[in-house]
């Protein structure tokens, strides 16, 4: 597992999820695209209490939104960014847990360049980067999370593989992770 990164009180932050799309194959006439998903899920405790994911853009109090739901990797960079205002989150939510999972169900082996990571709007920092590859046979990955410590907001990756290709599946494997 990464090693937790060093306090440092957050505010907001950016995760980006990128991957390449699919190749065109002499075998294949149209190739099935990736679709891969980056999820935020908020709980109070070990209650589930609100969600940001390509069904629901925004978190019902606006803290947390993805600004776009990319359906097969096309584009340079970030193809998936998610903005969270930590600063906003109901004071009763005690973490945030950073997902990806893959809708169409390709294990992360099979897709190429696939990597995620969470960025410190504030200082601009990259405070993780992970190449998805290290997921191999599974279809769902949890990233990270944030959580509470004395009072401030701090992020420890986790960087585990789940089977998942939708949060739904995802939820059950999360209580391991929570504050």
């Amino acid at each position: 597992m990464p090693e937790a990164v060093p306090h440092t009180a957050l505010t907001h932050i950016t995760v980006g999820l990128g991957w390449d799309p699919v190749r065109a194959s002499k075998f294949r006439r149209r190739p099935k695209d990736i679709d891969l998903n980056v999820a935020a899920l908020s709980f109070c405790g070990t209650r589930f209490a609100d969600v940001a994911f390509h069904e629901q853009l925004t978190s019902r109090d606006g803290a947390i939104r993805l600004l776009g739901d990319s359906l097969d990797g096309v584009g340079d960079g970030d193809d998936e960014i998610m903005v969270l205002d930590l600063t906003r989150l109901a004071r009763d939510i005690t973490t945030v847990v950073l997902l990806i999972t893959c809708y169409t169900g390709q294990r992360f082996e099979q897709i190429e360049n696939a990597f995620t990571r969470v960025i410190d709007s504030v200082t601009g920092i990259e405070l993780a980067r992970i190449d998805l590859a290290v997921a191999r046979a599974h279809t769902g990955f949890v990233f990270g999370k944030l959580h509470r410590a004395q009072g401030d907001w701090q992020f420890t990756p986790i960087a585990e593989p789940i089977a998942a290709e939708h949060i739904a599946d995802a939820v059950p494997h999360l209580t391991p992770y929570l504050d």
